[in-house]
């Protein structure tokens, strides 16, 4: 296949080199000046990409749209025209909520969104780290969308596991749930993934997971306190040595995804008329962070 990776942060150039490395015909799009990128994975042999080139969109078949939640509207738009309508379009974000004022100009794409537990680190703009195995699960966001169940077997050859998700509203909340549980904890506290499970931090984790479960609920997502906390467990323990999107956005000034992660539980808890004490207190730690370097 052509495919375009937009926004070759750490998981566009993980996902990137395995599917060149899986035989598909990989370009890349960012924001730097540039005719092409050389990137390598771990120590396995550095491999040259097209970069912001327009033949790439022209031609696509896939776009992988990698960059982080905020940036969405503003790195796409602008490539729609050079898209050909039946391009499919493949979102790979933490949070949600970056497409809800989007769906006029999105509609006659086939829409499909991923959430993944790969774990990917860039210690240079060209080397990157496949930091953790995962599962990639996939789903539809459109009609024309549940007509590419046949990328579970593109993608499960390049990167495996991929699985397919009838609703993948439900595996979005429930990846926005540990997100929120880890994330900004870890921001805050300028630790690792593994430092959470330290029995200091579970009542903390305990009070968030309480108010997920009740926004879950209101939102017709079946979840579980207890199931929910296992959930969580396992993703700190299996992720331990990581540091999370977050930390590393707030540990380089960078702009967060709290609005997407955190903000969206938020928005949600106020339609359906709930308390989230503990994930608003988060929300402005991490804002309060961020107020130095933010204009």
């Amino acid at each position: 296949m052509n495919i375009v990776i937009l926004g070759p942060g750490a998981i566009g150039q993980l996902w990137a080199y395995q599917l060149h490395q899986a035989g598909h015909h990989v370009g890349l799009w960012g924001t730097q000046t540039a005719a092409s990128w050389s990137m390598r994975q771990d120590d396995l042999p550095t491999v040259a990409l097209p970069y912001n080139q327009s033949s790439t969109l022209e031609n696509a078949d896939l776009v992988l749209i990698c960059v982080k939640a905020w940036q969405v509207k503003a790195a796409l738009l602008p490539l729609l025209d050079k898209l050909d309508r039946q391009t499919i379009l493949l979102f790979i974000h933490n949070g949600m909520g970056a497409l809800d004022n989007l769906g006029q100009q999105l509609a006659s794409f086939p829409l499909l969104m991923a959430t993944t537990t790969h774990g990917a680190l860039k210690t240079n703009p060209h080397h990157v780290l496949h930091t953790g195995k995962g599962i990639t699960h996939l789903g539809a966001l459109n009609s024309q969308g549940e007509r590419c169940v046949f990328l579970v077997d593109v993608l499960n050859h390049a990167l495996p596991d991929v699985l397919w998700a009838d609703n993948i509203t439900h595996a979005l909340w429930h990846k926005l749930a540990i997100n929120c549980a880890i994330n900004p904890l870890t921001a805050i506290e300028n630790c690792r993934n593994g430092q959470l499970a330290n029995a200091n931090y579970r009542p903390l984790l305990n009070q968030l997971i309480t108010e997920l479960v009740s926004v879950m609920q209101a939102e017709q997502v079946p979840v579980e306190h207890q199931q929910l906390s296992e959930i969580i467990d396992r993703v700190i323990e299996a992720t331990s040595q990581n540091y999370s999107s977050m930390q590393q956005d707030i540990a380089q000034q960078r702009p967060t995804e709290i609005d997407f992660i955190t903000g969206y539980v938020i928005k949600k808890a106020a339609q359906h008329g709930l308390a989230v004490p503990v994930n608003q207190r988060l929300y402005q730690q991490i804002h309060s962070l961020q107020q130095g370097w933010i204009s």
